[in-house]
């Protein structure tokens, strides 16, 4: 099967000092070389110290179960450094890390990469931008070794599963997914808040209503009474201009029959002076009369006054004062008319005065009905118009903020939809699964493919599950504890080179580098190990393919050896 891929990373040479038991001095070994390189060493002496290096300069890990510290040598106790050199694509890298002191620096054609203030984040640049592999997947893709290898077909299906949604990099949906969980869980507590404040904004609108009815009811009594009031005051009113139109009618009737008082004043006037005038006339005539009764010589000249003439001049003179009399009597009796019709005028202007004090106060009471209805009915008008705007105000801020309450709430609802959605796609039942399923038919071609090259011919199928159905001679049902030792071996290799391919074809990465530690030092038989070799031998034929063993047998089979030895503690390769 030809595997597309779109970036590759070719490992030059790594050089490492006081790592676990190297000493001071840099062992290097070379990538370069393709074909297959057997490192060989007693126990002890330092073959797999490789595997720590390499993972270390590349991942800032350990291989082995070992806290980081402890990489360093601990005799010389500082100074751990690793170099690995590279090429990515068209570029050159070089990357140095260690510790006491601590070392991380990415060159890119010689150029240090712009360090960021956090290492992790340096890593990720490594990891995502350079590399294009993280370290679970290196280990599956570079590194095969025992220390680190479980048989799958020893594990139970939940591990199985683990182990293909790692090989395949699905971690990522359950990341997604825990990240999932918290905004579900954000979700559900904004939907309880949404919907805790959508019974509030309806209890707040259900009060408010009827505290606006209360106030309805309130202005409704209001203005009933100010209405009724303004019916009393209109009666009133009525009445008063009732009263009004009479006294004026009154008036103006009482103002047309009486004449003018200054004529009939000036006419009494007249008549006094008159009636003055004729009483001194007739005092005058009196005392004439008198005159002649007591003198019978005139005083001035001394003359007797003759009887006759006496006579005839009291006669005239009391035949004048009869007269003046007569007309005195007359005079009195017009004057005590006119007397009389100036008094009646009089008493009519008192009654009109008085009539025009009632009508002004007719005009007051008039005036102050009509203020009192002009206020009542701008208080019912201000009233009405208060409850309706506190009501129109108060509901359509209440309503805007029901309608925004409303609107969040069905957001958060689709929110919930979408996240509930999403929940359902990041299962185990979901989009894993799918994707698992489109590399199941992948693996199983795989694996059979590598158990015919051992020659063990059978069929060997895992469904969805990951259950194993192993048919051998395509007749017989197997289970994986039905085979022999050799055979549980082979099926494991199988799956382990298999496990290295499909996590290949996941990462879309082609590299140089192959380390398989201690693969030969296992319960494969001779032909087991000679198919391995076979094996090995094609996938060197573009790679450089190292195996770590302590078998020195196998130096005739590999192209290169390289063997580790250990002097006086520290760990060299032997030249």
């Amino acid at each position: 099967m030809s595997l597309n891929v779109s970036y590759s990373v070719i490992f030059e040479k790594i050089r490492w000092k006081n790592i676990l038991s190297t000493g001071n001095v840099f062992t290097e070994v070379s990538f370069q070389n393709t074909g297959t390189t057997l490192i060989v060493g007693v126990n002890g002496a330092g073959k797999s110290t490789i595997l720590d290096a390499l993972t270390f300069a590349l991942s800032g890990k350990t291989f082995r179960n070992i806290n980081k510290p402890q990489l360093v040598n601990t005799i010389n106790k500082k100074d751990a450094v690793v170099e690995l050199y590279f090429r990515a694509n068209s570029n050159r890298y070089k990357i140095i890390r260690g510790m006491k002191p601590n070392i991380f620096e990415v060159y890119c054609n010689e150029v240090l990469v712009n360090q960021s203030a956090d290492n992790r984040d340096y890593q990720e640049i490594l990891e995502k931008h350079i590399l294009r592999i993280n370290y679970k997947s290196f280990c599956q893709v570079v590194i095969l070794g025992a220390a680190s290898f479980v048989p799958f077909m020893q594990l139970p299906t939940g591990r199985r599963r683990e182990i293909i949604e790692d090989l395949l990099d699905l971690e990522v949906f359950t990341t997604m997914n825990t990240l999932l969980k918290k905004k579900i869980d954000t979700n559900q507590q904004e939907l309880l808040e949404a919907e805790y404040q959508k019974d509030f904004i309806e209890q707040k609108i259900d009060l408010v209503e009827q505290h606006l009815e209360e106030l309805r009811k309130k202005n409704d009594e209001f203005v009933k009474q100010k209405k009724q009031s303004i019916k009393d005051f209109e009666k009133k009113l009525k009445k008063l201009n009732e009263d009004q139109h009479e006294l004026v009618n009154k008036i103006e009737q009482i103002e047309f029959k009486i004449e003018d008082v200054k004529v009939v004043q000036k006419k009494l006037d007249e008549l006094k002076t008159i009636r003055a005038q004729i009483e001194v006339r007739n005092d005058q005539l009196q005392k004439e009369i008198a005159f002649f009764g007591k003198h019978d010589t005139c005083p001035t000249c001394r003359q007797n006054i003759d009887e006759q003439f006496k006579c005839t001049s009291v006669e005239n003179r009391s035949k004048q004062i009869k007269e003046i009399e007569d007309g005195l009597e007359k005079l009195v009796a017009k004057f005590n008319q006119t007397n009389e019709k100036l008094q009646a005028i009089f008493e009519m202007q008192k009654i009109i005065n008085d009539d025009r004090a009632k009508l002004y106060v007719l005009n007051s009471e008039i005036s102050n009905c009509q203020n009192q209805i002009e206020t009542l009915s701008s208080e019912i008008k201000q009233a009405t118009k208060k409850v309706k705007d506190s009501s129109d105000d108060t509901m359509e801020d209440l309503q805007n903020e029901r309608l925004t309450i409303a609107s969040n709430y069905n957001r958060i609802q689709e929110d919930r939809h979408v996240l509930s959605a999403a929940s359902n796609m990041l299962k185990d039942g979901g989009i894993k699964t799918k994707i698992i399923n489109q590399y199941i038919p992948v693996i199983n071609k795989l694996i059979n493919k590598y158990l015919a090259e051992f020659d063990l011919f059978c069929e060997f199928q895992l469904d969805e599950q990951f259950n194993e159905t192993i048919k051998s001679r395509y007749r017989d049902a197997f289970t994986y504890s039905s085979f022999s030792e050799g055979e549980k071996q082979k099926i494991d290799l199988a799956i382990l080179f298999t496990w290295r391919a499909v996590a290949k074809l996941r990462n879309s990465l082609s590299t140089n580098l192959l380390i398989l530690d201690e693969v030969f030092d296992s319960s494969l038989d001779g032909n087991a190990a000679d198919d391995l070799l076979k094996i090995i031998n094609n996938i060197s034929k573009d790679s450089n393919v190292f195996i770590i063993s302590h078998r020195e047998q196998l130096f005739e089979k590999f192209d290169n050896t390289i063997k580790f030895v250990k002097n006086k503690n520290f760990s060299s390769i032997e030249v």
